[in-house]
């Protein structure tokens, strides 16, 4: 397959005195087939009966449903990025020569289509390493630059980790964060941001679209607020992009966090907006040589630069068409586990939610045996395992979800190459495993038999 790739790219050249001479095409192709190769026998083994990887014996490669946390590369994306990897692979930064000039044309390019799809002007998209970069600077950044008169966060339960644990550097700084509850619904309560908003507040950071319940923020009026207080306001819109509409202006954002991989773009890549009316500052957080208006140093990646502009360019043509047909898939996914067990919960708003996500608990099952159940559905569970306890989510913690219930959650994440059939195959799959889970639960049994598990009371040994 990279042979292949390799050897279209390579042939598409713009101009015939520009074609790989046949030594050099052979070598290409040569070290692709290897390195092919090598990926290949490293990760599993095939064997007769399925596939083997860490211990673990399936019947081939799982159907994939866990799309919150990366996204193929849509093919379309991947032959904008090729010429950039074969043959026009000049730094965008030299400015001497066509090698250079042409790669800056690209990433110029690639910045105005990141602009288009959220409605800002180019001049304000810097390209960052991903969401976490975006994230970090813009937190940091900004409550370093206004220090002296700026000493507090509002920010949500919620938040992505790197969003936590940018405040909690802060406050290991001696800033302070407000750590904003939600509702049971995961929205955050408008008052209470509104009463959390002091004189010395220096920026409000809110999630557009949670990457764990995929509930969708009403950024409108937090945007409002802020603009009423005159508070920056930072949202990570990683899992937002290219899935709901999205309009700086309309939201008020001062700061506003993407990623390439999320939206069927290339990994290693995202952008972080900054508004220039009113100018939003930042101290950047790494030194160099001053690339990106010296927020970013560091040469920019132009076949992922180049890739993530062609996936905001796709996103923006087919955004409705995806949405559409996403949202059936997702319906087909509940209601057909539903129709076959009872005890399944929505976590998160049912209303204010990207169609995408869908995050279930199950109740009676415990979560990580569904999920080693699963073996053939590639997903993620709301629980995270360590080597001394299993503690379930905060995120479902933060929406007062019981906790027997969040460590049962899983979320099955629904994209654009996901397929009815893998859907129906998702839904046989998971319902074979809960009724197996429940048929081993007594707890189940019990209740069946009418009993009131929570009123009992259990002995102490």
């Amino acid at each position: 397959m990279a042979s292949k790739l390799l050897a279209s790219a390579a042939l598409r050249r713009s101009s015939p005195a520009a074609a790989a001479p046949p030594l050099l095409l052979r070598r290409l192709l040569s070290t692709a087939s290897a390195a092919a190769a090598a990926a290949a026998a490293e990760p599993y083994e095939e064997a007769s009966s399925g596939v083997v990887m860490k211990g673990v014996r399936i019947s081939g490669r799982p159907l994939y449903l866990d799309m919150q946390a990366t996204s193929p590369v849509d093919p379309r994306v991947l032959d904008a990025m090729l010429p950039f990897y074969l043959h026009r692979y000049g730094n965008p930064h030299s400015r001497t020569h066509l090698y250079g000039w042409e790669s800056d044309l690209a990433v110029e390019s690639a910045r105005s289509q990141v602009a288009s799809l959220v409605g800002a002007s180019p001049k304000e998209i810097v390209f960052t390493s991903g969401a976490t970069e975006s994230n970090n600077v813009s937190v940091k950044g900004v409550m370093h630059f206004y220090r002296d008169k700026k000493r507090h966060v509002v920010t949500t339960q919620t938040e992505h980790k790197c969003v936590l644990d940018s405040c909690r550097h802060l406050q290991q700084e001696g800033f302070d964060v407000t750590y904003l509850p939600v509702g049971p619904d995961g929205i955050v309560d408008l008052e209470r941001l509104r009463s959390a908003i002091r004189p010395d507040t220096g920026l409000v950071s809110v999630m557009a679209v949670n990457n764990e319940i995929g509930v969708i923020q009403p950024m409108e009026e937090i945007g409002r607020i802020c603009k009423e207080f005159n508070v920056p306001f930072h949202t990570d819109a990683a899992q937002a992009l290219g899935k709901i509409p999205i309009d700086v202006e309309k939201w008020n954002v001062s700061l506003m966090s993407l990623s390439g991989h999320k939206i069927y773009g290339p990994k290693g890549i995202g952008a972080l907006y900054m508004r220039r009316r009113p100018r939003i500052r930042v101290e950047p957080q790494m030194n160099g040589g001053g690339q990106e208006r010296g927020i970013r140093s560091g040469t920019v990646p132009t076949p992922l630069v180049v890739g993530m502009g062609a996936a905001c360019e796709l996103a923006m043509k087919e955004m409705e068409y995806d949405h559409g047909r996403i949202s059936a898939l997702q319906e087909r996914l509940l209601n057909g586990i539903r129709e076959k067990i009872d005890g399944v919960v929505v976590n998160g708003s049912m209303e204010r939610r990207y169609a995408g996500n869908l995050n279930l608990s199950f109740a009676y099952v415990e979560g990580e045996s569904l999920l080693m159940g699963l073996k053939e559905v590639a997903v993620s569970s709301g629980s995270a395992c360590t080597s001394a306890s299993l503690e379930p989510s905060y995120v479902l913690r933060a929406l007062g979800v019981d906790e027997d219930m969040a460590h049962t959650s899983i979320r099955y994440g629904i994209g654009r190459f996901t397929t009815e059939e893998e859907i129906d195959r998702a839904v046989e799959l998971t319902v074979q495993q809960v009724v197996k889970l429940r048929e081993m639960s007594p707890l189940y049994e019990m209740v069946k038999e009418g009993v009131d598990i929570k009123s009992i009371q259990w002995a102490q040994h």
